[in-house]
């Protein structure tokens, strides 16, 4: 089952269901308003939404409407909980090597993980704003679950059952701002604006046999600027599946239905310490951080650039036929600055009405 947020003007838009070709969706209104109610209510409502979803691929469901995926908000505008770790200890170990530092023995065994901003996530297709290209703007191509009722201290054995659905995430990074937020030993805040995920979210089944062992085994795809950057597997290097990230993120404390949960940025390593980019024959990456750190462990500084203005980045799953699977993540970096000064201009009329 495939399922959508239609941007209706409200904070947590209209939940919609889409057909698997992502051409067709349909609000389910009688169901639920939202995704997050529908999370609320998943063991009442997921054999209704699933019964909508087999009649609309069957052409049968009267009031479907086309599906635009720049219609469209984050699965879930905003969430409860967003938590993203770092299964793909390849990453961590390229940041480590990059300052000439090893990785301590307890990664393998006991994941990353931080808290991110949740209250307002940026639709696939909206463009991304930051006030100053000097902060090192960054994408990172992620893989997510949403999560239903989680109880504390679930153990990874029984956490399988409690991932309702899988989408993309482009994790937006500040790299310029996080040496200075983790300087101060208490974590990145500012450096952590708001994510974007892909326009549909899907359930585990609707993945076949790429789902498997709480891991998705199939390329992640990054397009910088409309050339190929990455295609790693997320299924490959990935130290720790979904059910330990959850069993992490629940040790102590219950997670709510609606929990987000990112993988970390996919990475692969390739055959080699570091990987290779698609030019030298290689799957490639899915950031610019880790670029960086190979120039700098190779020739000692880095060369390639962080995102500027109106750089583009395109984030996508597909499945072994070439279809794609959760849409496409398509956005551009802008200047923050002007959409300040509206809000200035607006609240001054408010306050002069």
């Amino acid at each position: 089952m495939k399922l959508a947020t239609l941007k209706d003007g409200t904070r947590d838009g209209t939940l919609v269901v889409v057909n698997r070709e992502l051409t067709q969706c349909i609000a389910v209104p009688d169901i639920a308003q939202t995704l997050q109610t529908a999370l609320d209510n998943w063991q009442s409502v997921v054999s209704s939404l699933q019964g909508v979803y087999e009649s609309l691929n069957q052409g049968n469901h009267a009031g479907a409407i086309s599906f635009y995926s720049h219609e469209c908000e984050s699965p879930l505008p905003r969430a409860y909980h967003w938590a993203d770790g770092s299964a793909y200890v390849n990453h961590v170990e390229l940041v480590r090597r990059a300052r000439g530092a090893e990785i301590p023995e307890s990664f393998w065994s006991d994941p990353l993980m931080y808290q991110g901003g949740s209250d307002a996530f940026i639709g696939p297709t909206d463009d991304i704003p930051v006030e100053s290209e000097d902060w090192g703007i960054d994408f990172e191509a992620e893989v997510a679950i949403i999560t239903g009722d989680v109880p504390m201290g679930i153990k990874a054995d029984h956490a399988s059952d409690s991932i309702c659905l899988l989408m993309l995430v482009n994790d937006v990074s500040l790299r310029g701002l996080i040496p200075a937020e983790l300087g101060k030993g208490f974590g990145f805040y500012q450096s952590k604006p708001s994510s974007a995920f892909s326009p549909v979210a899907v359930t585990p089944d609707e993945l076949e046999d790429a789902w498997s062992e709480g891991k998705l085994h199939l390329p992640l795809i990054s397009n910088y600027n409309n050339e190929p950057f990455g295609c790693p597997n997320a299924g490959v290097d990935m130290t720790f599946s979904f059910p330990q990230l959850i069993a992490h993120a629940a040790k102590t404390r219950l997670l709510s239905a609606g929990t987000i949960i990112g993988s970390g940025t996919v990475s692969n390593k390739q055959g080699t310490d570091h990987g290779s980019a698609i030019s030298e024959g290689g799957v490639g990456y899915s950031c610019i951080a880790e670029v960086r750190m190979i120039e700098t462990i190779r020739d000692g500084k880095p060369s390639t650039s962080f995102m500027r203005y109106h750089d583009t980045i395109n984030i996508e799953m597909r499945d072994e036929g070439g279809n794609t699977i959760f849409g496409a993540i398509n956005q551009k970096i802008v200047p923050y600055g002007p959409i300040l000064d509206q809000w200035f201009d607006e609240l001054g009329s408010e306050k002069g009405a």
